[in-house]
């Protein structure tokens, strides 16, 4: 009944009797049995639904996460090597579609751990540096190599604390760059539970200061707290406005408009970037600040050079990451539309499972030089 219930309880169940049923017989029994109990346990660790948030320990929310990785390493792993099982019946021999058999179900046992090890040692560290050079047409002399350090989805919450943003602004104050912009989902949690930890974010150095705009988990964790704990980290909040930036005798414009789904959590505050240019010089260059990258045809319509996002994290892990195209126009990586650029983060930490194998965080430095 309780399945019945919750059908993503059921759905994972079947998963797991699947992975047991296609993976262990090979195995031989000792390992078949020591596989039920490994599958039993994830099982249980593995989040039914959103109550993940509320465990009173850390550990058990980050150990309930390791688990989503594992398993989703070795749902993807099982089936690949049912595919290519498949694949080899009509190729080979029996006698070797047996050995096959038997070294495939090993192979996933030994890749899944290791994998899912690499994948949490990549999401926990402070993210590297990431240089881009983005080729303006008609930058004036002064803006040539304007720098841009850009954080993105830092999701300080259950498991990103302190410590991990204290070594995100340890390495972004380093750059000595001209301007700081973080782009949506810094938080998942209430100023109240998070205030401690996003502290650090005052100590952000840079000649023009920290810009950031909201993301759809900044909504989540509700927005105006945030906003106003955030102005009075020294950040300025851009909501469907800019600023004007003076550099060495060169304007630049900075706007921001808020997440491309603000309008359903508030309805005044839906995201416009044209109207977040609204009073701007027109022969400025104009950086536009937007979680979420569909809002690059908007932004470019409205005349921009540059769109920072973030958001999709560059699908965070193989193979999601090829999912995200069906959502947004661009899952990471600097790319063109019309004369506008669009550089899209793959973000600076992490949400749900601490797993980045294969698409590694990053912190952005933006470097603006003449076409």
């Amino acid at each position: 009944m309780r399945f019945v219930r919750n059908p993503f309880a059921a759905a994972l169940l079947f998963l797991h009797i699947y992975i047991g049923v296609r993976l262990l017989p090979p195995l031989g029994l000792a390992a078949a049995i020591a596989g039920v109990a490994l599958l039993a346990v994830c099982f249980w660790l593995m989040p039914k639904g959103y109550h993940v948030r509320a465990e009173r320990s850390p550990g058990m929310v980050l150990t309930r996460w390791i688990a989503v990785g594992f398993f989703s390493w070795l749902l993807v792993l099982t089936f690949a090597r049912d595919v290519a099982l498949l694949v080899a019946a009509a190729l080979v021999s029996a006698a070797t579609l047996a050995a096959w058999v038997s070294a495939s179900a090993a192979a996933v046992a030994i890749l899944t751990p290791l994998i899912t090890a690499v994948g949490f040692v990549m999401a926990r560290r402070i993210a590297r540096v990431v240089d881009v050079e983005v080729r303006v047409v008609g930058l004036p002399a002064p803006l040539e190599g304007f720098t841009i350090a850009q954080l993105s989805d830092i999701h300080v919450g259950p498991t990103i604390k302190r410590r991990f943003v204290e070594g995100v602004v340890e390495r972004v104050n380093r750059l000595d760059a001209d301007m700081v912009a973080i782009t949506g989902d810094l938080v998942d949690g209430s100023v109240r539970q998070l205030a401690q930890h996003t502290a650090p974010l005052a100590n952000l150095r840079s000649r023009h200061g920290t810009y950031v705009v909201t993301g759809n988990h900044e909504y989540y964790s509700g927005a105006p707290a945030w906003i106003g704990e955030l102005e009075r980290l020294g950040a300025h909040v851009l909501l469907n406005e800019h600023v004007v930036l003076d550099h060495d005798g060169a304007p630049i414009t900075v706007a921001g408009v808020t997440d491309y789904s603000a309008h359903h959590f508030d309805p005044s505050q839906k995201s416009d970037p044209r109207r977040a240019l609204a009073g701007a010089p027109a022969g400025a260059v104009k950086v536009l600040l937007a979680h979420q990258p569909r809002t690059a045809p908007a932004a470019a319509a409205a005349g921009y050079d540059l769109q920072l996002s973030g958001h999709t994290h560059g699908g965070q892990f193989w193979p999601w990451n090829l999912f995200v195209r069906f959502s947004q126009p661009f899952t990471a990586g600097l790319h063109r539309l019309g004369r506008m650029w669009i550089y899209t983060s793959r973000g600076t930490g992490y949400w749900g499972p601490p797993m980045r194998f294969g698409i590694p965080s990053e912190i952005t430095r933006i470097r603006l030089t003449r076409a």
